[in-house]
């Protein structure tokens, strides 16, 4: 792809997305959610080969058929009250559409099926696009109309999505296919807190995106594509082999890292609101997602595979650039806890 497409590409796929978190009328919003979905689609096919086509083909049916659900919602919205606006959405009807249209952009389930194969398609680095960027205009329009949803249906999607989540990527040897799951299980936990405390969901996004670029950047940096690729990492650096480690830890939620922040906060909200079942549920899928996450803790940091003195250097390229923005979003993914007080005051 030549630099000018990319520019183009890139600067489409960031202001679709502005657009869509800075507008105020659906048909806007709408607009803004069809420019990422249309620039995102050459990225995915970029690979020129069948499977990055069938990955783009299905990326582009399930958006659109999610961003037509929305046009549908909010029209028979503006039909019954007469206006347009984002925040008012008032009409029964239309908020089950709407609920279930984001849920598909966003890849909750039981509208999951999509991003494990989508993801699996792709290149690593499209796919850290997806599952970062990709989410930040459905999840600012569920934020806007937050007010008007079912706390009901958006509770039982957070908690199906986070044991799915869990469950899917227990048989997993594709690291793509296993930050897939991931994501879904994150979304999860953020969908349950949405409508009873909007700050802990933005707080838990802000920190998912941070830690999944970090780790996607070690993925991209040790080209790890299966769990049988992660053992060959100490092979190229000791140190990213640490941080994996630490960032795969984090991810799953373990204490002393940044990844519990969110998910104590959540619980404790779910338990001061007296939903102590749905608490415990989250937090027992949560012991599914870090099962997968120790499983490839183990591979990357923990165990030596068997090698012959001359297969203890990867037959390719050393990697001979570390980028800032790995290290950076590292160091926050990990060190990020203490600062748990000043957050929440």
């Amino acid at each position: 792809m030549s630099p000018t497409v990319f520019t183009i590409i890139i600067s489409s796929l960031a202001t679709g997305t502005i657009i869509t978190m800075t507008s105020h009328h659906w048909l806007m919003a709408w607009i803004g959610l069809e420019m990422n979905t249309l620039a995102i689609i050459p990225v995915i096919s970029t690979m020129h080969n069948p499977r990055s086509t069938e990955a783009a083909t299905k990326y582009f049916l399930t958006q659109a058929a999610a961003s037509a659900m929305i046009l549908f919602s909010s029209m028979i919205n503006a039909w019954q009250t007469g206006t347009w606006d984002i925040t008012n959405l008032s009409y029964g009807p239309a908020h089950i559409l709407l609920t279930t249209a984001l849920a598909m952009k966003l890849g909750l389930a039981p509208m999951h099926f999509w991003l494990p194969e989508v993801l699996q398609g792709s290149t690593l680095t499209t796919a850290l696009i997806i599952t970062t960027w990709q989410k930040l205009a459905p999840m600012a329009l569920i934020f806007m109309t937050l007010n008007n949803l079912s706390t009901t249906t958006l509770i039982l999607l957070g908690l199906l999505s986070s044991i799915i989540g869990g469950w899917g990527g227990l048989n997993q040897t594709q690291t793509r296919k296993i930050m897939a799951f991931s994501s879904i299980a994150h979304l999860g936990w953020m969908i349950t807190i949405a409508s009873i405390m909007p700050n802990i969901m933005i707080l838990n996004l802000v920190i998912y995106v941070i830690m999944t670029t970090a780790l996607f950047c070690s993925l991209i940096l040790s080209k790890s594509k299966t769990i049988q690729d992660t053992t060959a990492t100490w092979t190229l650096s000791p140190t990213l082999t640490t941080m994996m480690m630490i960032l795969l830890l984090s991810l799953g939620g373990l204490p002393p890292l940044t990844g519990f922040m969110p998910k104590w906060l959540i619980l404790e909200e779910l338990v001061a609101q007296n939903l102590s079942p749905t608490a415990t549920i989250m937090a027992m899928s949560a012991l599914l997602s870090l099962f997968f996450y120790m499983r490839l803790t183990y591979t990357t940091t923990l165990t030596l595979s068997p090698n012959t003195a001359q297969a203890k250097f990867k037959w390719r390229f050393k990697p001979n650039r570390t980028t800032l923005l790995m290290w950076a979003s590292s160091t926050i993914s990990i060190f990020f806890l203490p600062l748990t007080p000043l957050i929440t005051q």
